[in-house]
């Protein structure tokens, strides 16, 4: 809230300069308080827990399942379903025209927010499929679409993604007795619908796929062994024109649609029987299904472009993907994995997240923070933003029927808000560094880490006006050591005037506040003092002033040698956001603080985040100062902290917390924040080797790194 102490003659005194209001010295009520994920409990014609199904968020509150396997009786089925996450509403969609046959292990892809496309899987008879349907969400009628090419192998649980009107399709499952695991890459251009040909790539299953910065990515999944892995492997497709630009048939001959195709259900006739204790819906009556092309003679050739993998070993924050069940989703430049309870026992859960551009892991937060441990998950889904998370499962202990039997139903959501886990979202998350080379920053600047406009108001910005910068106002700021001085209990009243000693001044155009800071643009509406003295004292550290004031002109807070603010000042700046409710800026600063939580400033971090409210920020800032208390103690952030800030934080450790040696620590593998008894390397440790597709691999065993990879 923007207050006045001054009378008028003080007003006159003190050249008209406006006080601020200071960041508040004691939390304040904030919307996200102690942030918590919800449960919510559904209702009506809820799907039983299938394996293998298809569950999409396709917007508006909406999330529609489709297919999957009962694992007790083995019923495939082939309904379409529809959650309304406002009404709480489970609905057996009315749809028509082709519809597909039942069907597992398929993808289900929204494209262009209106339609979903189905493709591939297998049958009740076991019989992969390489059809493609399309759903129409606004009519509910299926589309089979006339398609040229080629036909990529039938294959059930593989991978795809839309990346530039085309969906690629990679990996899988396919063959008599899941035998053959796919290795290959292909992809239907969605402007033509013409089918590329296939390309080798890496044979995987049970993975994710996804489009990143030029490139295609995928994570996880099963191997020939059945090993569940942990290595990243990317294509670049910006390398190759054979990603790029649109295909066409070369021939009529080569027309072929799928809805000419001899149907599946002909051939094999569906059962219509239907379980009183499966679900209160039968099998649909009519259905189509396209039989799988047969596998090419030839060996496809490597897939055009760079391919790069990177498997991580060790590290403290790495996730083991052996353990516990995995989701795995990408967003905001990330790759997220949702570690929820298994099924056959306890196991250390979390939400981890792989920085695509540095390649390191980070723990975003404990699974006791995030899932109810009475509650089993069976799926994922996010929204195209990559803001929000909805995992659908049920309660440990089954639902009691009518009749006395129980079942599993995908009976509640767990709703996760990704903002508030310091995730910035697809929109204000940057692409790839390498995507911001290729035009010049602006037509004044060649190159710059700002972008568009910003780089050119940067120069405008904190200039005299007698230098010709136009600037026609002025905002006070305090000196460090001035501000640390005053007291909690005086922090409102005025004691900061301009005309005191330490006072800085920054020149800044008034038309450019207006615009980009509410809480300005409402004081020069009423026409306060300020408005006729223009200026603005803000009793807040100088350089986190003008780090505030500087992000107004660039609307960035990237780091930078010379511009960029420092984690301290960011840590003002979250302060600042939440004291004048500017939610963009609040949650560029948690993103930033939360990826760059380093031990230098880890206890200003966990102070700052508590006066902002950002619960979240503050328990991973405190678990870091706890891992690594020996040396965040030592630094100039711990010990410049307010006596009662100090001792909070060494309330932090639980009651029958204690100390542990660095040679105790080692016997029980916990240096470098690695959690007891995890394994570790030597500390100088380093080999080269090359890999069986001649191509060189680093092993790096390194004991101070965080995160520990091969590439």
């Amino acid at each position: 809230m923007i207050t006045s102490t001054h009378s008028p003659n003080s007003i006159a005194s003190s050249e008209h300069t406006y006080l601020m209001s200071t960041s508040p010295c004691k939390p304040q009520v904030a919307k996200d308080d102690s942030y918590k994920p919800r449960i919510i409990s559904t209702i009506g014609q809820r799907p039983a827990c299938l394996v293998s199904a298809s569950v999409t968020y396709v917007g508006n509150n909406e999330i529609y399942a489709f297919g999957g396997f009962d694992q007790y009786t083995d019923e495939v089925y082939n309904h379409v379903l529809r959650l309304n996450l406002e009404t709480r509403q489970w609905n057996l969609v009315d749809n028509y025209d082709d519809i597909p046959g039942v069907r597992m292990g398929h993808t289900a892809t929204l494209w262009r927010g209106e339609k979903v496309l189905i493709f591939g899987g297998e049958n009740e008879h076991r019989s992969y499929l390489s059809d493609l349907i399309i759903f129409d969400l606004k009519t509910a009628h299926w589309q089979l679409p006339e398609l040229y090419g080629v036909y990529p192998v039938g294959r059930a649980r593989h991978s795809a993604v839309i990346h530039d009107d085309k969906l690629f399709i990679v990996g899988g499952l396919s063959g008599s007795d899941n035998s053959t695991i796919l290795d290959d890459i292909c992809f239907l251009d969605l402007t033509t619908w013409t089918w590329s040909r296939t390309w080798k790539f890496v044979p995987r299953f049970d993975h994710i796929s996804w489009a990143w910065g030029g490139r295609l990515w995928i994570f996880g999944g099963l191997t020939e062994g059945m090993e569940r892995v942990s290595d990243i492997w990317w294509l670049d497709l910006k390398q190759s024109p054979s990603f790029s630009g649109q295909l066409h048939a070369s021939s009529s001959s080569q027309r072929r649609s799928s809805a000419h195709r001899t149907p599946r259900a002909g051939q094999f006739a569906q059962n219509q029987q239907t379980h009183a204790n499966i679900s209160s819906y039968p099998a649909n009556s009519s259905s189509v299904q396209v039989a799988q092309s047969s596998p090419a003679s030839r060996k496809p050739p490597m897939a055009p472009g760079s391919i790069s993998s990177i498997r991580f070993f060790s590290g403290p924050n790495i996730p083991s993907q052996a353990l516990g069940t995995h989701f795995h989703a990408y967003s905001s430049g990330c790759l997220l994995d949702f570690i929820a309870p298994a099924v056959t026992g306890l196991f250390d859960t979390s939400l981890c997240a792989l920085d695509l551009e540095t390649m390191r892991w980070e723990r975003l937060a404990d699974g006791k923070e995030l899932f109810n441990p009475n509650y089993r998950w069976h799926y994922c889904a996010l929204n195209q933003e990559g803001t929000h998370a909805w995992m659908l499962g049920c309660p440990i202990e089954p639902i009691q029927n009518i009749g006395g039997s129980s079942n599993e139903y995908l009976s509640d959501v767990l709703l996760l808000d990704l903002r508030k886990l310091g995730l910035l979202g697809n929109a204000l998350a940057p692409d790839s560094k390498t995507d911001l080379i290729r035009l010049p920053t602006s037509d004044t600047h060649e190159i710059s880490y700002l972008s568009g406009i910003g780089a050119d108001l940067a120069r405008m910005f904190d200039k005299r006006p007698e230098n010709g910068s136009g600037t026609d106002f002025v905002v006070l700021a305090d000196s460090d050591n001035q501000t640390e001085e005053v007291d909690e209990t005086t922090a409102m009243v005025d004691l900061r005037r301009d005309d005191q000693p330490g006072s800085k001044s920054i020149h800044v155009h008034r038309l450019i506040l207006e615009a980009r800071w509410p809480h300005f643009a409402r004081m020069i509406a009423s026409q306060m003092a300020e408005f006729h003295s223009k200026k603005l004292h803000i009793p807040e550290p100088y350089p986190v002033v003008r780090a505030f004031l500087y992000y107004l002109y660039t609307d960035s807070i990237t780091p930078h040698p010379e511009a960029g603010p420092s984690l301290e000042e960011v840590a003002g700046m979250l302060v600042m956001s939440n004291c004048y409710d500017m939610p963009r800026l609040r949650t560029l600063c948690r993103n930033r603080l939360g990826r760059e939580l380093d031990v230098e400033h880890a206890a200003i971090i966990w102070e700052r985040a508590g006066t902002a409210n950002e619960e979240w920020l503050k328990k991973r800032a405190a678990r870091f100062c706890m891992t690594h208390w020996g040396r965040v103690v030592r630094t100039f952030g711990f010990q410049s902290l307010r006596r009662s800030a100090m001792m909070e934080l060494c309330q932090e450790v639980d009651t029958e917390g204690r100390v542990v040696g660095s040679e105790e620590l080692e016997v029980v593998g916990g240096l470098g924040g690695a959690r007891f008894g995890a394994s570790s390397y030597g500390r100088d440790g380093h080999s080269r080797r090359v890999g069986s597709a001649g191509t060189q691999i680093d092993e790096v065993t390194d004991g101070e790194e965080e995160d520990t990879m091969e590439m």
